[in-house]
């Protein structure tokens, strides 16, 4: 029902900033919560951020509280991730995602609509 592009990835050093774009097309982006999640090599899939569909409600995972913020724009049908004061440890692919509803946020098998990807690079 909607599909997700990411964008605005790269490689950074540590203390610098990035910011995530994840553009939507197909359906009316207001009707969906978006989650970001990311996944570093032989780790699992973790939560990172989460916005409702108007925006009034955020939820951020301990380790990126104080450094990152959610934003949408539905007008423009897209979601950003503001990163700042990046650390070596936030390296990973970086994945926008999408439901109707959602009640356990942090849970990425919640979702059933997902970006490609884009790698965002800390170093150290």
């Amino acid at each position: 029902q909607v599909q997700l592009v990411e964008s605005g990835g790269g490689l950074v050093q540590a203390g610098g900033s990035l910011r995530l774009s994840c553009a939507a097309s197909g359906r009316t982006f207001s009707n969906y919560a978006v989650g970001w999640f990311r996944q570093a090599p032989g780790k699992e899939r973790e939560f990172v951020a989460y916005g409702s569909r108007t925006g009034r409600s955020t939820y951020y995972a301990g380790a990126v509280k104080g450094r990152f913020t959610i934003s949408r724009d539905n007008a423009k049908n897209t979601v950003y991730l503001q990163m700042n004061s990046l650390k070596p440890e936030d390296t990973a692919v970086y994945y926008c995602a999408a439901e109707s509803s959602v009640v356990v946020y942090h849970d990425p098998r919640r979702y059933n609509y997902w970006g490609q990807g884009t790698q965002v690079t800390v170093s150290s």
